[in-house]
């Protein structure tokens, strides 16, 4: 069962979120706005353009995705950084 990676940069996450139809729509400063519509309501989320992400920061953003697409923040590790 794979761990919350600790060394995982914003850019990396924005494309492994591509998987539930998150897109790019725009990035200012050090930050990427995120957009997905894959449950018929649009879902926006900010996450720091880092090189790093801060753990705490990256569980914060995984459970707000996992209650997006309505699975637990396990299962979605378990897609995301198997």
């Amino acid at each position: 069962m794979p761990k919350i990676p600790r060394d995982i940069s914003g850019r990396e996450l924005a494309r492994l979120l591509t998987i539930y139809q998150y897109k790019i729509t725009r990035e200012s400063g050090s930050h990427i706005r995120l957009v997905s519509d894959l449950q018929n309501t649009e879902h926006k989320m900010t996450i720091p353009d880092h090189q790093s992400i801060k753990i705490g920061t990256l569980n914060n953003i995984l459970k707000d995705v996992a209650e997006y697409v309505k699975m637990s923040k396990q299962d979605l590790i378990n897609v995301l950084f198997k």
